[in-house]
């Protein structure tokens, strides 16, 4: 018998949202995103809007980029990956650095270190280390400048 290869992603039917307990279906973006140009996929507590847990999938793929979120976990992944970016966008390091920080942060194996599967203690961590690094960066060039500019004026 030949056995078929298993595809990536979730199997909604077998899923239950850890919020209420409700079945998990994949379902379009629309309705729930305001705009859905992309043709955006989700997964969803069937139990939406009342339960408003969900996932969005990667791009033209049933693989979710995380777990099942509620509003409020949803917040503060985004504002883990806002401040998280920061860190490889400003030039502290690169962002491969950045993942393996995030990792080391997280102590998890880099394959697992990703903000759309942390819950909001590990969020709110990620928020204040990063924040943390920021101004530690922020305070060392301002200090440089400093220098820079006493140094230039002698």
């Amino acid at each position: 018998m030949k056995h078929k290869k298993r595809k990536k992603g979730m199997n909604p039917s077998a899923m239950r949202c850890q919020y209420c307990g409700g079945t998990v279906v994949l379902r379009s973006a629309d309705g729930i995103y305001r705009d859905n140009p992309n043709h955006t996929m989700l997964y969803v507590c069937s139990n939406y809007p009342h339960c408003d847990a969900y996932v969005r999938t990667h791009p033209g793929t049933n693989i979710p980029v995380g777990t099942l979120a509620n509003r409020k976990l949803r917040m503060l992944r985004n504002e883990a990956h806002h401040q998280f970016d920061q860190l490889y966008r400003s030039g502290i390091m690169s962002k491969q650095d950045a993942y393996l920080w995030l990792a080391d942060l997280l102590q998890m194996p880099l394959s697992k270190a990703h903000i759309g599967y942390l819950g909001e203690y590990y969020c709110n961590e990620v928020i204040a280390e990063s924040k943390k690094l920021l101004d530690m960066y922020q305070k060392q060039r301002a200090g440089e400048n400093r220098l820079y500019k006493g140094g230039a004026a002698s």
